[in-house]
């Protein structure tokens, strides 16, 4: 159980739970281990990444791993690392690495579609791409509503608050759509470069299925440090200042009734 020390300003500044800094190391550690893999699969398999040639496609896996996975991760880990900093500053962090996300993401579409338009390949019939299309969107309206409600100066407390939780949940549900979508892209790309080798144990299959394993395992790892209740960031003093304003207010009472 963490213990709280006093700063010298007299307010509560919350120590870090022993086992967290090894959690989060760990899915440091799985996180970079799975970038890495997935561009060795690229580099040794299929040729490595070259926009203007047909290595476009493979972009498209790096770039969503990067983005998608890793990247929006670690945002959600913030809140969890930066325990006792200014939440102002905690919340920009969290912001820009899903802005990076995003970005790298939006890459990674542009190099699919661009791919599939100059093979003349169909696009968005697989269910991995109907999976990945709704990550996108989602993603990108949960960072527009997350910025429109938590760093915009003008969104009213009360909608924060009431807000906060659908936020939370749907950016828990995101990161795991996207891990699974990532696997699903990971098991079509094997099916259709492997074929029937696949079964055959191909040098390939086993280093694209251990990869697969570093996806789950990774989503897993950050999922838990997540829903430990126990690990969550602890209120700061005008945090709590500002939630008994407003349950005041809710409450119909004046700040001097008392």
């Amino acid at each position: 159980m963490s213990s709280v020390c006093l700063s010298m300003e007299g307010g509560a500044a919350a120590s870090t739970p022993a086992a967290l800094p090894y959690y989060v190391a760990f899915s440091q550690l799985l996180g970079l281990t799975l970038v890495a893999m997935t561009g060795a699969w690229l580099g040794l398999y299929r040729g490595g990444i070259a926009w203007e040639s047909d290595l476009q496609f493979n972009a498209h896996p790096l770039c969503m791993v990067i983005g998608l996975v890793f990247l929006q991760g670690d945002a959600l880990l913030v809140y969890r690392v930066f325990r006792n900093e200014a939440k102002r500053t905690t919340k920009v962090l969290h912001g820009l690495l899903h802005i990076f996300a995003l970005v790298i993401a939006l890459v990674g579409l542009v190099a699919v579609f661009d791919y599939h338009r100059k093979k003349g390949y169909a696009d968005l019939y697989s269910l991995h791409s109907w999976c990945g299309i709704l990550v996108f969107v989602l993603y990108f309206v949960q960072w527009l509503v997350g910025f429109s409600f938590f760093l915009f100066p003008g969104a009213p407390f009360s909608l924060r608050s009431r807000y906060r939780p659908q936020h939370i949940f749907f950016g828990a549900t995101i990161f795991l759509l996207s891990v699974g979508t990532a696997l699903l892209g990971l098991k079509e790309a094997l099916l259709f470069n492997l074929g029937d080798k696949y079964s055959a144990f191909e040098p390939e299959g086993v280093l694209a299925n251990v990869l697969g394993l570093l996806l789950a395992c990774f989503g897993g790892v950050v999922l838990y440090i997540l829903t430990r209740a126990d690990w969550k960031r602890p209120s700061q003093a005008e945090e709590q200042a500002l939630s008994m304003d407003f349950k005041t207010l809710t409450e119909g009472d004046s700040p001097g009734s008392q």
